[in-house]
């Protein structure tokens, strides 16, 4: 089991920058893969922004977000991070960070992640 709990979001302007991060625990902590997703209103389903491995080797990207979103993992601390860079109004949303059981590598399949945080709220205003 792995709980998940995301923090960092807030409200900014376009142009702006927010950190969030996502410190799990649990029993299988070690070696996971895992990414952040977001949720935009009145939308179901949860968009892939990015996703890394366990031993940070492997990152991927949304198309929308390349460039200016950056992931990065403490393995030390149990922490991932998503740096948010040149904000934009269509970045609203809810952010969730996403874990899978194993180390396997995934992409941005929300389908592929078993564990999920309860998210924290992103609001670029224009």
């Amino acid at each position: 089991q792995l709980q998940l709990v995301e923090s960092g979001g807030g409200s900014v302007q376009a142009g702006g920058s927010l950190t969030l991060s996502c410190s799990f625990s649990g029993s299988i902590t070690r070696g996971v893969f895992m990414g952040w997703f977001r949720r935009a209103s009145g939308k179901e389903e949860r968009e892939g922004v990015a996703v890394i491995s366990n031993k940070s080797i492997f990152t991927a990207y949304a198309d929308s977000v390349k460039g200016r979103f950056t992931v990065s993992r403490d393995k030390t601390k149990n922490i991932i991070y998503l740096q948010m860079n040149n904000l934009k109004p269509e970045d609203t949303a809810m952010y969730y960070c996403a874990a899978r059981k194993t180390s396997a590598y995934a992409g941005l399949e929300e389908g592929s992640y078993d564990y999920w945080g309860q998210g924290t709220q992103v609001t670029v205003s224009s």
